[in-house]
């Protein structure tokens, strides 16, 4: 944000990547397919569905992890530690293929194990959404839930009785779809209430309609999940829709071909990559928003919001922002309360940009919020300068993980003028920001340690032991040591 210089040490600013080799990316994927249930009826498909998908993902430089037939105590200790180690991916994809049932609301996929007694025995037994969401939640750029699991219920006889509130009974014969947080996409095989199919080969229609096309070159990664869609429905003769939740970046990515290069640019860099989409691609993002899609509105912009392009048209771009903003999107009403804080694509409105801001940092927009914070440290758009609300702002940022703000309230707290915190909260916001990767906070750790009390570096190098990261004296001097745990804590190898 103009006029925001740096309060600490790192100012709101894009997350670095520390290489702009797109093979140099780190990318994860869990596979889970479970066909031989041991109270449940079995499925033809689905361990070849999960095989299939593996070799896809394995050909698209993914770190695969496969594993079928598996009962429940496995399938959690997987997401465990999975989640743990894509925090250092660059992407994270889980994909089930399996029974799937809703429960009050919630979604559960079921281990071949799983209790048949009752569907409440079957909930207590399976695996929820959210403990997939929680898996995939802190990788860097990209984070896929792909569920084939919208089967027949076989759970759902009329006969059991059931101790926990669940939908129509329309609903029941597949999951209900889930409300993940923003950055995460959830991929069903089927719309809800619907039932997906199994095919008449050796591999169901949505998971060969995947495997073709996140392999092909230069498809921009939301693009590509409509065209799974647009696939299933033609080889089902319309009978199964595959849809998604949840919502990507405004940044584009690319799985496959040259484009790939864009994947480690910088922020700014990245949204110009939009003007790289090919003729055809352009028009289906037309498409798409014109159905009220947010991201192919602001993909749509911000190819238009790049002075370099013949297509540099800022008004066209603040139209297509202002048609997110009133689907709701954060991001959009961030990057227009820009615009009209610069007066570029429209007229200059400094109340105008405050109160898309504010609304913005209201709908948990990171960077609205960190930018809020510096506004009202140092005064500006009409705020009076309050430290109080600033360090509050700057707190409620860290805990969205941004990883500026980790840092810099990090380093507030390490002041001593955040009431309530302690070195070790100190520490364990700069081992958040260190597993952001964000380059400038390794280098900020490495290089200027002693910016930081001995206290805070301290309790930062037993967090660094906790995580078998490091295996050192806990004194507070960052020597050859720390600095291994350090770079091996931000993902790097030695």
């Amino acid at each position: 944000m103009p006029g925001l210089g740096m309060m600490l040490f790192l100012a709101s600013a894009a997350v670095a990547q520390a290489s702009t080799d797109p093979f140099a990316e780190r990318r994860m994927a869990l596979i889970v397919g479970i066909s031989d249930y041991a109270n449940a009826p079995d499925l033809d498909n689905t361990n070849r569905d999960g095989r299939l998908i593996s070799d896809t993902l394995y050909a698209l430089n993914f770190e695969v992890s496969e594993h079928f037939d598996i009962g429940l105590d496995e399938f959690r200790a997987l997401l465990e530690r999975f989640a743990f180690e894509a925090e250092t991916a660059d992407v994270a994809l889980v994909y089930f293929a399996g029974h799937g049932i809703e429960v009050g609301g919630r979604n559960f996929l079921v281990p071949a194990d799983a209790d048949a007694g009752s569907r409440q025995r079957v909930a207590d037994t399976s695996v929820s959404l959210d403990d997939i969401l929680q898996a995939v939640d802190k990788a860097r750029q990209l984070r896929i839930v792909i569920l084939d699991s919208c089967r027949n219920d076989p759970f759902a006889d009329g006969g059991l009785k059931e101790t926990l509130t669940v939908a129509s009974a329309a609903a029941r014969s597949s999951l209900a779809p889930p409300s993940p947080d923003r950055g995460t996409l959830v991929a069903y095989a089927a719309e809800a209430g619907k039932v997906a199919l199994d095919g008449a080969g050796d591999n169901s229609p949505f998971a060969l309609a995947l495997a073709e096309t996140l392999r092909m070159q230069d498809l921009e990664i939301g693009l590509a999940f409509r065209q799974v869609r647009d696939s299933v429905l033609k080889a089902t003769s319309n009978a199964q829709e595959p849809h998604t939740y949840g919502s990507l970046s405004g940044k584009p990515y690319f799985l496959a071909g040259k484009s790939q290069e864009v994947n480690g640019l910088e922020a700014n860099e990245r949204r110009n990559a939009w003007g790289r989409l090919e003729v055809d691609q352009e028009e289906q993002l037309q498409v798409a928003a014109r159905d009220g899609d947010s991201r192919a509105l602001k993909g749509l912009a911000y190819m238009r919001l790049n002075p370099n392009e013949k297509r540099y048209d800022p008004a066209r771009a603040a139209a297509f922002l202002e048609k997110a903003v009133e689907a709701g999107d954060p991001e959009a009403m961030f990057e227009l309360a820009r615009m009209y804080e610069r007066g570029i694509g429209v007229e200059q409105d400094v109340e105008k940009a405050l109160d898309l801001f504010r609304k913005s940092a209201a709908d948990g927009f990171a960077d609205a919020i960190n930018d809020l914070g510096f506004l009202h440290y140092q005064g500006g758009l009409g705020i009076i300068r309050d430290p109080k609300k600033a360090i509050e702002l700057f707190g409620e940022a860290a805990d969205q993980r941004h990883p500026e703000a980790m840092f810099n309230y990090a380093a507030l707290i390490d002041d001593g003028v955040v009431a309530d915190k302690t070195a070790d909260d100190a520490a364990e916001y700069l081992y958040r920001a260190l597993r952001s990767g964000n380059e400038e906070v390794l280098g900020q750790l490495s290089d200027n340690p002693n910016m930081f009390k001995a206290a805070t570096r301290r309790s930062l190098q037993r967090k660094l032991s906790e995580r078998a990261f490091y295996s050192g004296s806990i004194d507070g001097q960052f020597g050859p040591q720390t600095q291994r745990g350090l770079r091996r804590a931000y993902g790097l190898s030695e």
